[in-house]
């Protein structure tokens, strides 16, 4: 009996611990679990976009103040003519495409605009500060950013008021609750850096203004901020030394050029242009506690596709696929989509044979290949502050 005790009492012990020893177990699975879904945000579910910009995000705006964008822009994925300058897609599309919204309508296009997932502001030309010059004369828009910011502030207000007769403004405007919960995007200040140099200003200069570009740009995400954005995706200028119109009008000597073939100095201006904007966001982010706001660091994957364009299935990077002839395939005078004369003879800016394989469009602009390259770099956050990926851009770090 006393042995038979003893067995019957280690065996009731070794139950026991087996039940503790498996709800032990439970417990530290679940608050595993737990804690796995706290580290991962979750998507933020954005339901509208609202863009400030210029042409790297203008998917309509100046085209529809002084004329549209002629082909063969938009021939790659719109297969007309789209207000894109851009044989196809660019960022913004293709970010709203990742959301799963529709692509944004112009502000300025009256006709066959939807704005129920939000509105873009930007215009191909614009830049932070109002330029003392006309389109006209310089190609730069006299919708600079602090403008832009008036049309939304009045979109904001009257868009509400006429959604609340219901009908059709019901149907293409956005609800009030989208404004807080929207992602704004801002990808502006390339033609600013551009416009001092076209004024036969030196890098140097073109820096000495830079900071009273941050003071006007601070002023209007504080001002969105004021108007219930919370959400901010911000990119950096990209490497304007490497662009074509900058390569074919800026006087560069050997010594300037690097090893790819790029203006190493203008290089050195956007990237100081990019260091001060960066410093302004972490600015920001003290003053604007409610606000997640994201840096993208557009211009080092840019770079990295010009520096490697053949590893990554690209030719000739410097030179532009749609335009009239000369070293990079850019004329200021008869651009891509226009005819002119040059030396008494008929000129054309015409599309190359294959879009997909170059990297720059028109002179200006990338081509829908190598915006997409680009955004599939960056959409996951790996080039990003916090290192967020887009669709969780409304969290704070």
């Amino acid at each position: 009996m006393g042995v038979l005790s003893q067995t019957l009492k280690v065996s009731s012990h070794s139950h026991m611990d087996s039940a503790a020893l498996f709800f032990l177990t439970l417990i530290i699975s679940a608050t595993s679990v737990a804690s796995s879904a706290l580290a991962t945000p979750a998507s933020c579910d954005f339901p509208a976009i609202f863009n400030f910009g210029d042409s790297n995000s203008d998917t309509g705006g100046l085209s529809a103040v002084y004329g549209q964008a002629p082909p063969p822009n938009g021939e790659t994925f719109f297969h007309k003519p789209a207000g894109r300058y851009c044989d196809g897609r660019l960022f913004i599309d293709l970010m709203a495409e990742r959301l799963g919204l529709p692509y944004l309508s112009a502000y300025l296009d009256a006709v066959g605009s939807n704005f129920t997932h939000g509105a873009n502001f930007a215009t191909a030309g614009s830049t932070i500060r109002p330029q003392n010059t006309t389109w006209q004369q310089t190609g730069y828009s006299p919708i600079s950013l602090d403008v832009q910011f008036h049309e939304f502030n009045d979109f904001h207000r009257r868009s509400q008021t006429y959604r609340n007769q219901g009908g059709v403004f019901e149907k293409l405007l956005p609800e009030e609750e989208f404004f807080s919960r929207a992602l704004y995007t801002f990808d502006i200040g390339q033609n600013d850096l551009t416009a001092g140099y076209f004024l036969n200003m030196t890098g140097d200069q073109v820096k000495g203004y830079i900071p009273d570009l941050m003071n006007q740009f601070q002023t209007v995400i504080e001002y969105v901020y004021n108007q219930g954005g919370r959400s901010f995706w911000i990119h950096n200028t990209g490497p304007l030394g490497c662009l074509p119109y900058v390569l074919d009008r800026l006087p560069i000597t050997a010594g300037q050029v690097d090893h790819i073939g790029c203006v190493g100095p203008a290089n050195d201006v956007a990237k100081y242009f990019n260091t001060k904007l960066n410093e302004t966001i972490v600015e920001l982010r003290k003053q604007l506690p409610l606000a997640s706001i994201t840096y993208v660091d557009v211009y080092s994957v840019k770079y990295a596709l010009l520096s490697k364009a053949k590893k990554y299935g690209y030719v000739e990077p410097l030179v532009a696929c749609c335009g009239s002839g000369g070293r990079y395939n850019y004329n200021m005078k008869v651009g891509c989509g226009w005819k002119g004369t040059e030396d008494g003879r008929e000129i054309e800016g015409k599309s190359c044979e294959d879009p997909t394989v170059k990297i720059n469009w028109d002179g200006y602009h990338y081509t829908e290949a190598a915006n997409k390259w680009v955004f599939d770099q960056i959409v996951g956050g790996a080039f990003s502050d916090p290192p967020l990926p887009l669709a969780m851009a409304c969290h704070r770090p």
